[in-house]
């Protein structure tokens, strides 16, 4: 069993997400491997709030070039996060 820690690795703060912000949905950063349900029960623990629905999807990696040799980045995965109406996660 994982710790909530261990499956939200960040709340993401980008353009998109603080506009998507009034509609209670907000974007995390989480672990390749979890899935959906862990995901819902991470962010209740961790930010105490009600969630709604979870809908995810993974980015992934670039090729790049070191010097002579191709390398890659990593993949990642990305969750959007709903709220149900009148929760809210305090940002600081």
């Amino acid at each position: 069993m994982k710790s909530p820690y261990q499956i939200i690795k960040a709340l993401l703060r980008t353009e998109k997400s603080t506009t998507q912000e009034p509609m209670q949905k907000y974007l995390f950063l989480v672990d390749i491997k979890a899935n959906k349900p862990e995901i819902k029960k991470a962010v209740q623990e961790i930010y105490k709030v009600k969630v709604k629905k979870v809908n995810t999807y993974v980015l992934p990696g670039k090729l790049r070039r070191i010097r002579y040799q191709l390398g890659k980045t990593p993949d990642y995965k990305r969750a959007v996060v709903t709220l149900v109406k009148g929760q809210k996660i305090e940002v600081g």
